[in-house]
């Protein structure tokens, strides 16, 4: 039986991915500061630890540990990271877990670890045209993130990237462009887009209006959360390194996103346009890569997915009515 390691299990990502291990066959581990919030664990084993204490992931292998999947991170949605009052402990809690992390694979003999790295790493530069986007993996670099979130992320993946060429460490790094779906954060200031704007859909009447920050004209693109982690799989079983794009290219701009889940729920909205943090103007995975070195690439229309988000977190949004 294969054993797995999963740190941050008590997000989103990370719970998803558990139960895809278990199905698998894995012995699973999780670990994170919290359980998840939405029951989504199954894992053998769950620690609460702190991955910033370098004694908590050494202990965590106490027996043969053949793949770690670090997902563990300090993040948020655009009113997390985007407003500058939070860069710090982004910079320094990431930052932080990530050397402890590959540090503690080295040495423990792990056989592979993935780094879920991010969309956010790419420069500002190429994505100021919301109609063209430039995402591809060879365009990182002149670095300049539009954020000190990205910022890390590209540090860590460089981190990981060192490892493997001083250590043999098997690494795999993947670059996520906002992945959504149920038993995510739908609230609370940390969720991202797909959630808040189905959250505000859903609490306001037909016909009523709700808050979008900036002019509604910035891009992004979208992928469910069942892809993502196939993708994932994918580039584990592989024997390539990456890092490579998990995302959809399916963009859309935020004002159309709107309305896509106004149809969704068969509700007129209207459009407040109001400031706040907005990110780049224009962001799409581009797929080229992934497609080319493991022949995948997403298959389900954004609609589907948001349908689906859509229904469970009306159910949270009442249930938290009660």
């Amino acid at each position: 039986m294969k054993t797995a390691l999963v740190c941050g299990a008590g997000g989103f990502i990370g719970g998803h991915l558990m139960n895809r291990l278990k199905n698998e066959g894995y012995w699973v581990r999780g670990v994170d500061l919290k359980h998840n919030e939405f029951g989504n664990n199954n894992a053998d084993d769950f620690v609460i630890g702190d991955l910033r204490d370098p004694r908590v992931c050494e202990s965590l292998f106490d027996r043969q540990i053949d793949e770690v999947y670090q997902l563990a991170a300090d993040m948020g949605g655009a009113g997390y990271i985007f407003t500058g009052e939070h860069d710090a402990a982004v910079m320094h809690n990431s930052a932080t877990i990530n050397l402890n992390m590959a540090e503690t694979a080295r040495l423990k003999g792990v056989k592979k670890i993935f780094y879920s790295s991010s969309a956010c790493m790419y420069p500002e530069y190429n994505q100021l045209d919301p109609d063209n986007p430039k995402c591809s993996e060879d365009s990182a670099y002149p670095a300049m993130p539009d954020s000190e979130y990205g910022w890390e992320k590209l540090f860590s993946e460089r981190l990981y990237l060192s490892y493997y060429r001083n250590y043999g460490l098997e690494v795999r790094i993947a670059r996520f462009h906002n992945i959504f779906g149920p038993q995510g954060t739908w609230t609370g200031g940390r969720e991202k887009a797909p959630a808040a704007l189905c959250r505000k859909v859903i609490e306001a009447e037909n016909g009523g209006t709700i808050e979008i920050w900036g002019d509604g004209k910035q891009t992004r693109s979208f992928l469910y959360i069942d892809e993502c982690v196939e993708g994932v799989r994918r580039l584990m079983e592989s024997d390539w390194t990456g890092p490579v794009n998990i995302g959809s290219e399916e963009m859309v701009s935020i004002n159309e996103f709107v309305d896509l889940i106004a149809d969704v729920a068969n509700k007129e909205i209207h459009k407040n346009h109001i400031e706040g943090p907005e990110g780049v103007r224009g962001r799409n995975s581009d797929n080229k890569l992934i497609h080319e070195k493991l022949g995948w690439k997403p298959t389900q229309p954004l609609r589907e997915g948001i349908a689906k988000t859509y229904a469970w977190i009306g159910e949270e949004v009442a249930a938290a009515a009660e």
